[in-house]
């Protein structure tokens, strides 16, 4: 074994803000002072290497010098703490109102995972999407304007749908928010979704003229904006790579998400 010095490439006051989550939830749960083989910080430090490198548990277990039980225990214990400051749907649509956005953006973004028992009512795998072509969870996200990520969805199978998923955690609540004028613009696997989304127009299966030209410039428009919306999901697998491909249990890909949200925010209100 040969010891060697590594960064973290995380703002400290980000490391800091779990921290003092992990010690409020130590003090919430009543656990003694001392009993644990790492303080908050260091536990803060092992969840961050995973959530920002896609470090193996294995590894962060033996670089704290504790075993791989309590690695995953302490991973998963920051995961929930981080899970559940993570925005309400309707506190983020009530806050977009209030702001006075023009719109949102709603859109879906395939996690990669490994292979899981499960299959369909057809037979097919569970967990594997046709669309993706690999084993994946379906998480349904909203971005500002701006690009800005506002909200993630908890998991769904890779073999459902997007606008199935959407209808699941998100229309209901869109739909009420674009009678008080905040639509919600999306992309094509989302047509039907009903009123308040606006989807780009799809040329007819039945006729083979191309679409007319205000309707060709309505779907460029509205690709151009809704793009910037886009490529929120994108940055947030980037910077946080376990989001990448999950090796934990699929079912936790939606609260993985979700702390990855909440960390998200913290490094942006910290910068």
């Amino acid at each position: 074994m040969v010891p060697y010095v590594a960064m973290l490439d995380i703002p400290r006051p980000v490391v800091a803000f779990l921290a003092r989550l992990l010690a409020a939830h130590r003090r919430k749960i009543g656990t003694p002072r001392g009993s644990r083989a790492l303080g908050p910080f260091r536990q803060a430090v092992l969840v961050l290497r995973w959530f920002r490198h896609r470090t193996c548990v294995h590894c962060l277990a033996r670089d704290a010098g504790i075993s791989q039980a309590t690695g995953y225990r302490y991973l998963h214990e920051g995961i929930d703490v981080l899970a559940e400051r993570a925005p309400d749907l309707h506190q983020v649509l009530e806050g977009c109102r209030e702001q006075g956005l023009s719109h949102v953006v709603l859109d879906g973004t395939l996690i990669a995972c490994d292979r899981v028992a499960g299959t369909t009512e057809r037979g097919n795998d569970l967990w594997y999407s046709g669309k993706g072509r690999h084993f994946a969870g379906n998480l349904q996200f909203l971005a500002a304007p701006d690009g800005s990520l506002l909200w993630v969805s908890d998991i769904e199978p890779g073999s459902v749908h997007d606008l199935r998923a959407a209808r699941t955690h998100a229309l209901p609540a869109l739909y009420a928010a674009a009678r008080h004028g905040l639509p919600t613009l999306a992309d094509v696997g989302y047509t039907g979704a009903g009123s308040g989304v606006h989807t780009p127009f799809r040329p007819h299966p039945d006729i083979a003229s191309p679409l007319a030209v205000d309707t060709r410039a309505h779907n460029r428009l509205l690709r151009g904006i809704r793009a910037i919306g886009e490529r929120a999901a994108a940055e947030l697998k980037q910077r946080w790579r376990t989001l990448q491909h999950v090796t934990v249990s699929p079912s936790r890909i939606g609260a993985i998400a979700q702390a990855a949200l909440v960390l998200n925010n913290a490094w942006h209100e910290r910068r």
